[in-house]
């Protein structure tokens, strides 16, 4: 506990999935701690917020007891407003100490119920705790997820070492302008208590007039579905604080401009049976997981409903540009929907060889391998995305015919080159708007309304916003057309 960057965890000597009502309370008490925020995600992705200046130890009690209303109509586009009073509840686990505050102040991330007191059912964070228990209901597995947040950040062109036009990628300062951006970012996340992998910059980097744009990466390690989402967005939250404080931009949208690189939101995962992690089997993908990659690639063209919200999306989805365009799957292959990536099997004694005094450890049987889902972007609704990815892995694993369907659509070569041109036209494409996304989803509803993960309500909501964007041929459209694409990316630059 002590080792923990959480102040909370030090703190109370506990991990924070054991924090109580009094655990808050004491903390609070101990440490002079003069606000409370209550924070919860709205339609858009972002946090909202209910700022509280405790004035007694009963006011906490009352707060962290029955959270607050809110009107929900301002925060659910389903929600009228003739009843739209809905509940925020505080989850103690998610507590944290906010950096940004010139008092001692702790957030909370709240769950939503509605007036009568039971959790909403179309909130989305609601929907992934649903499809969550449902996949470890029917499998007696737990499936862990762990993002890859991708974001450019803006600012003046200035200083003298200048960067190579997408070049980006693992460039360290002073090439890389904005790392101490990132690496504060990493910092202040950690002490929320979020698992993260590393952070590095990205391969976009380019100058447009008097701006320069960078491209960098978050990478979280796996954990809970619902603790993936949490990790996500409080990323994306203190990004932009860090960014506004130094007088830069940044942007999670897709698509920054044509031709360079866009930026993902990929997904990665894995299955656990009993603590162990069980993607692999005799070091090869075990028939669990080509299963759930089958259930997975049946629904990838309804998943970009979720996954790839707005026009710009679609401008990032387009070959060469090491994005996915068709449905597929394969191992180290940047060119698929779903990348089964480079694992460390049988490569422990790579330490004794870097490190001759050093004897290699022993492995310990257990594996870190991972399968990542390519196709998300910033845009994408994070809870919605991962209940959507549990609930056709869940699929998968129901379908007779998972394993010949993983096998007819596993490539292992880069489709895009011209002498793969017959497989890549065999394979079943991406949709190419926002439009065609909310087809697919119609067309594949059944997969998530399945048991009633996914109310059919939002399905309706979700398809009817996608329509209205009356994207379709917008890419063809816009082929060549730079200053249109400029002012349609400068309308989405905030998306999420």
């Amino acid at each position: 506990m002590r080792m923990s960057p959480n102040e909370l965890v030090q703190h109370l000597g506990k991990p924070a999935a054991d924090f109580t009502k009094d655990d808050l309370m004491r903390f609070c008490e101990e440490r002079e701690v003069e606000m409370l925020n209550l924070r919860y995600v709205a339609e858009d992705g972002r946090l909202r917020t209910l700022n509280f200046a405790i004035s007694s130890p009963e006011h906490l009690s009352t707060i962290l007891s029955y959270g607050e209303r809110v009107d929900g109509s301002n925060v659910f586009s389903f929600i009228e407003a003739g009843s739209s009073d809905l509940y925020v509840v505080p989850r103690y686990r998610t507590a944290f100490l906010n950096p940004f505050t010139a008092v001692p102040t702790v957030d909370v991330l709240c769950s939503i119920y509605d007036n009568m007191g039971t959790p909403l059912d179309s909130d989305p964070g609601h929907i992934l705790h649903r499809a969550d228990a449902e996949f470890t209901r029917q499998t007696g597995c737990i499936l862990k997820g762990m993002g890859e947040l991708e974001y450019y950040v803006v600012g003046d062109k200035n200083g003298v070492f200048p960067s190579v036009d997408q070049k980006g990628y693992h460039a360290s300062e002073p090439f890389a302008k904005f790392e101490d951006i990132r690496t504060e970012a990493l910092r202040l996340l950690a002490k929320t208590g979020a698992k993260i992998k590393y952070g590095h910059s990205e391969v976009g980097s380019f100058s447009d007039g008097d701006n320069y744009y960078e491209q960098h990466e978050i990478e979280f390690l796996p954990t809970s579905l619902e603790e993936a989402a949490e990790q996500i967005i409080l990323a994306k939250w203190f990004i932009r604080m860090l960014c506004n404080q130094r007088g830069v931009e940044a942007s999670f949208a897709p698509k920054i401009t044509a031709g360079r690189a866009g930026s993902g939101m990929h997904f990665h995962m894995l299955v656990e049976s009993n603590g162990r992690n069980v993607t692999l089997k005799n070091d090869k993908l075990s028939d669990t997981v080509r299963k759930m990659i089958a259930g997975i690639l049946e629904a990838t063209d309804a998943l970009t409903a979720f996954g790839n919200t707005i026009p710009t999306s679609y401008l990032r989805l387009v070959p060469h540009q090491e994005a996915p365009t068709r449905i597929c799957w394969g191992e180290g292959n940047r060119s698929v929907a779903i990348r089964v990536p480079l694992g460390w099997q049988g490569t422990h004694k790579m330490i004794s060889s870097a490190n001759p005094r050093c004897p290699a450890p022993e492995p310990d049987g257990n594996s870190n391998q991972t399968f990542e889902f390519r196709v998300p972007d910033g845009s994408a609704d994070i809870y919605l995305t991962l209940a959507g990815l549990a609930t056709a892995a869940l699929h998968g694993l129901n379908m007779p015919d998972a394993r010949d369907k993983a096998r007819q659509l596993h490539v292992d070569v880069n489709i895009f080159k011209p002498d793969d041109k017959e497989q890549l036209t065999s394979l079943e494409q991406l949709p190419m708007s926002c439009c065609e996304s909310a087809d697919a989803l119609n067309t594949k509803r059944a997969i998530f309304e399945d048991n009633g993960i996914f109310p059919a309500g939002l399905i309706d909501s979700h398809i009817a916003k996608l329509k209205k964007f009356d994207d379709k041929g917008l890419s063809e459209r816009l082929y060549g057309k730079n200053d249109e694409i400029r002012t349609l990316v400068k309308e989405f630059f905030h998306i999420g």
